[in-house]
């Protein structure tokens, strides 16, 4: 009988492989995706081309789910057991230059980007259901590596995110026939400061208030964010108005959505902090 299973060193050399296509692909430079299959079947035992064809759409859907870029061409595959999270979790921990290869923070270029950030699409639909297994090892990497930490302590890449979505705005009222109004657009977080519960104060073409949070990442449609409690308070006491714009893929090819009151339709809100006081 052919042995189809694929063992640890098999998973560390093709996600090793993976990764060197994404990086390729991330910084703009060609590459052959079949020339990298005809190179890596050698050190495989008894795998098929269709075989690493498919486990490449699993590893896409490995960082799908923690919210990471993934291979164009290859569509996310959900069925990957926890042995395949593990062998990511090699690589990152191996690749200590990772997340500036992968989620590089130069903004350089987005500005002509701009006209296509805002085809808004939709949000993500909910996760395909994992084994029990797959799901725990998710979790518990998405809480090692703090991916939606790291996106709020990068102030430079919230302040690029924000600053794209004021000149869309601004842009898209111009466009409308409202230029009264996009004079009128502030960015509030960089005026006041950020205690407004919203980032940017904008309108609709019919002179109703958008009161923009900006939420911005390199990583993937779905990597996870944190969202403040006064930002929710904020979303809570002005819902016709409050609007969350979810910024992903900023330094590749920046896209968005927009998700609006009440955010329980849409994500999942899990408290992850305290406030410890004395007396």
């Amino acid at each position: 009988m052919r042995n189809t299973e694929w063992t640890d060193q098999e998973n560390d050399l093709i996600v090793a492989d993976y990764f060197e296509m994404l990086l390729e692909e991330v910084s703009g430079r060609a590459y052959n995706k079949a020339a990298h299959r005809r190179a890596l079947l050698p050190k495989l035992e008894n795998k098929s081309n269709g075989s690493v064809e498919f486990k490449h759409q699993n590893i896409s859907a490995v960082l799908h789910r923690l919210g990471l870029p993934w291979l164009k061409g290859y569509k996310p595959r959900h069925n990957f057991q926890g042995s395949l999270v593990e062998a990511v979790e090699r690589w990152i921990r191996r690749h200590a230059g990772w997340k500036e290869q992968l989620l590089w923070h130069d903004h350089a270029g987005v500005k002509t980007k701009r006209r296509r950030l805002f085809g808004l699409e939709s949000p993500p639909e909910a996760h395909a259901k994992l084994s029990r297994e797959a799901e725990e090892r998710i979790k518990n990497t998405i809480r090692k590596f703090d991916f939606a930490g790291q996106d709020q302590r990068n102030r430079d890449l919230g302040l690029a995110g924000e600053q794209l979505v004021l000149e869309f705005e601004r842009h898209s009222l111009t466009y409308a026939g409202r230029p009264d109004l996009a004079e009128r657009v502030r960015h509030v977080s960089a005026e006041d400061g950020d205690g407004a519960g919203y980032d940017i104060a904008s309108f609709y073409p019919d002179g109703r208030e958008r009161l923009l949070e900006v939420k911005t990442t390199n990583g993937g449609k779905s990597t996870t964010f944190f969202i403040s409690s006064n930002e929710l308070a904020t979303a809570q006491n002005n819902p016709s108005a409050w609007v969350l714009v979810r910024v992903w893929n900023f330094s590749r090819e920046p896209r968005a959505f927009e998700l609006r009151p009440p955010l329980e339709d849409h994500v999942q809100l899990v408290p992850t902090a305290y406030l410890a006081s004395f007396g």
